[in-house]
Order: structure tokens, then C-alpha cells, then sequence
């Protein structure tokens, strides 16, 4: 998969208009380092392969897919389960690689913008680009069964270390506002394909989570 990863890098930086005379390879490098750290269990580089293949899906609902592939390699890149700036730490490391690669500063401010909208995933009406990206990263909700099984599994292995009591509390918080959501899904492939699966995942964890409670 590594090398898979490193490869897309290297395609997405070229078509990005990173510059001719600038090595990709050092920063695939840190990124995929970072995406492989220890306290991930969700967060990991199997996150991010599985957001840029549903990305190949979505691509051609971007405006510029370029800068959203490359959302979507920083959008995790800072990752602690127990701090709240993540986005906004991987946005910035985004702001100072982009540019040391010779991406011009329109698509990188572009990039940082969409790592910063994956805090909420509420894009903009018309916001094709966050649509996609927002999209690719939360449709993990609706994989099958044993997928989702796994999914949860590891969100709850990177939270070890909150009590179960209130693990539970503020998970089931957490699918109440998404269930309270009018849509999901923004692209027309996931609200068609991802939306009622993924709400039928959300609804059933509740209802485990609530009989615990």
C-alpha cells in the first residue's frame, strides 16, 4: 500500500503544478510517517487510501480534484485523539509544504481551506470541492456490517483512554447530530449510494449505545 500511496503522491503533486525541479519523495515520506503513527488506529494510512479511492469516484464532481486529493493527504496528517486542533495543525503544515514544492498559493490556500472544512463537514452550497472531499471522508458510514463493525472498533481503540461511561456519551452525542443532519451526503453518488446505508449504521450503533447506557 505504501508504495501505492507514495506513487498517487508523486501524481498528485505533479498535476497540482508542483515544480519540475522540486522532489516529492521527502514529503510523501513525513506524511505517510505521520499517518502511520502509533496512537492511530483509525486515523491511519488505510483512512486515507480508502478517502482518495472514493475521491476517484467523486473526482469529477470537483472543480479542481488536484487540490482536493491533496486535502485529502493532510487532512489527518496531525492527528491526536485528545487534542481539538488537529485540522487546524494539518492545515498549516499544508500552508508551508505546498509552497516548498512550488504549488502556487491560490491552490494552496485552496487545500488549507478544505483541510479546515473536514471540522465540521457542512460544505457550502456550491462548494464542489468540499462536497468531495467531505463526502470521500465520511463515507465510512456506510460501509457494510463487518466494515462499519471495524470502523467502530477502532474509533473506540483510538479513545482508550476515556472511560467507557463517557465514551459512550459523548460517541451516542456525536451520531444524534449527525442523524440530525438534513443530508450526509452532498454529491449527488453519495446522496444516491451512501446516504441511507450510512443512516441505517448511525440509527443501529445509537440504539446499542443507548441500551448500555
Amino acid at each position: 500500500m505504501t508504495s501505492d500511496l507514495r506513487d498517487r503522491w508523486h501524481a498528485t503533486t505533479t498535476a497540482a503544478g508542483a515544480g519540475p525541479d522540486r522532489d516529492p519523495g521527502p514529503y510523501a515520506d513525513r506524511l505517510l510517517a505521520a499517518w502511520a503513527e502509533p496512537q492511530r488506529r483509525y486515523h491511519t494510512t488505510a483512512h486515507l487510501a480508502d478517502v482518495l479511492a472514493r475521491l476517484d469516484v467523486l473526482a469529477p464532481h470537483a472543480a479542481d480534484p488536484a487540490a482536493v486529493e491533496l486535502a485529502a493527504w493532510f487532512h489527518d496528517a496531525v492527528y491526536r485523539p485528545d487534542r481539538s486542533e488537529n485540522e487546524e495543525r494539518s492545515a498549516a503544515l499544508a500552508e508551508r509544504a505546498l509552497p516548498e514544492l512550488g504549488i502556487d498559493a491560490a491552490r494552496t490556500a485552496e487545500v488549507a481551506r478544505l483541510v479546515r472544512l473536514t471540522v465540521t463537514h457542512d460544505p457550502a452550497p456550491g462548494d464542489t470541492n468540499g462536497e468531495a472531499l467531505c463526502d470521500a471522508d465520511l463515507a465510512v458510514l456506510a460501509g457494510g456490517p463487518d466494515a462499519y463493525a471495524a470502523y467502530v472498533a477502532a474509533v473506540r481503540a483510538e479513545y482508550g483512554f476515556v472511560p467507557d461511561d463517557a465514551f459512550r456519551a459523548g460517541r451516542a452525542a456525536v451520531l444524534r447530530q449527525l442523524l440530525a443532519l438534513p443530508r450526509l451526503f452532498r454529491t449527488p453518488y453519495g446522496t444516491t449510494h451512501w446516504e441511507a446505508p450510512a443512516r441505517r449504521n448511525l440509527a443501529a450503533e445509537l440504539a446499542v449505545l443507548s441500551a448500555g447506557e
